[in-house]
């Protein structure tokens, strides 16, 4: 059965069916009960499972984060909302020191199955704090599985296998693309949820991209392909582990790469892709990894976010770029 569906609603209608299937999965955050979340992705969840399954937490990114390691050890599965992405850094360090080492620490007696749900990135016009892109601390840390839906059909699935998992899992959701509508399909069996997927075949150079970026890279190739160049758009769904069979594959097939997202350049998610292809593709490859990023400064004011964001244009420069190399 198919169904189209904004990423908000699709979010919505899998965390309800977890919470369906299994009577240890909890939800908590800071509004996300009555009011249903600042952008209403628990809307109605409350009034269906009751407060003591979908909790209204303080304001507390830190008790909250410790709250469910504590349900996690006795069996429950929390899914937690972090409001806005500039929001978790109080409840950093029980990410890093708790939720990321216990499942080792305790030699797998004490499996952490949490799920940390952050909306993330810019393009919403949002104040101080609310347009940031973390994933990359996240991504660094061993012991978190790091995973960002690009489109309502992945963010159905994807949240109920991130819920399923024994993992932790920081579940980064694009809210620029909250209200994207797409296609969900209720009854084919999902992909696998740390499989990168091709969202578009093409034969001149692969642009690399997660959440935001993809339907920006989407853009990106549609306009190349009117001037003649074939862009092949790889959508990496999961940022921690990364899928490298299917990006080595693509890339080895292209021979030109370009990694696409929001967070600053240095030392981030690009930085690790472009030396892993380099190690794996160095005699393959036509042109060296190029990367668009978002720049090395604090995430501007909302009046010229758009100057601060990878662009359409900013992506077919480096294209051509690495087309003439």
């Amino acid at each position: 059965m198919n169904e189209s569906l904004t990423m908000a609603k699709a979010l919505n209608r899998g965390l309800r069916r977890a919470l369906q299937a299994d009577p240890k999965v909890l939800l908590a955050g800071e509004d996300i009960g009555k009011l249903g979340g600042v952008f209403r992705i628990t809307e109605g969840l409350q009034a269906e499972f009751g407060e003591n399954r979908v909790v209204d937490s303080p304001l507390a990114e830190s008790g909250i984060i410790g709250t469910a390691v504590g349900l996690a050890m006795r069996g429950y599965r929390p899914v937690v909302e972090i409001q806005f992405d500039g929001f978790v850094f109080p409840g950093f360090a029980q990410i890093v020191t708790q939720v990321a080492k216990m499942n080792m620490r305790t030699g797998g007696r004490t499996p952490m199955p949490m799920v940390i749900r952050i909306p993330f990135g810019g393009g919403i016009g949002a104040v101080e704090h609310h347009s940031e892109s973390p994933e990359g601390y996240f991504a660094h840390t061993p012991g978190l599985k790091v995973v960002s839906p690009s489109n309502a059909n992945d963010a159905y699935w994807m949240i109920q296998q991130a819920i399923q998992s024994n993992d932790p899992v920081v579940f980064m959701e694009p809210k620029r693309r909250y209200h994207v509508k797409g296609t969900v399909n209720f009854s084919a069996k999902p992909q696998p949820m740390h499989q990168a997927a091709i969202a578009r075949y093409g034969t001149d150079a692969t642009l690399i991209c997660y959440g935001p970026m993809v339907k920006t890279c989407l853009d990106a190739a549609a306009v190349a392909e009117e001037e003649g160049t074939s862009l092949e758009v790889v959508d990496l769904r999961t940022i921690s582990p990364i899928d490298w069979v299917t990006l080595i594959s693509s890339v080895r097939r292209t021979k030109r790469a370009v990694v696409v997202h929001e967070a600053p350049r240095t030392l981030g998610i690009g930085s690790e892709i472009a030396a892993r292809l380099h190690e794996d593709l160095f005699y393959v490859m036509e042109s060296p990894v190029m990367r668009v990023a978002g720049y090395d400064m604090p995430y501007p004011p909302a009046r010229v976010e758009e100057e601060y964001l990878p662009s359409v244009d900013r992506i077919l420069d480096v294209v051509d770029q690495s087309l003439a190399y």
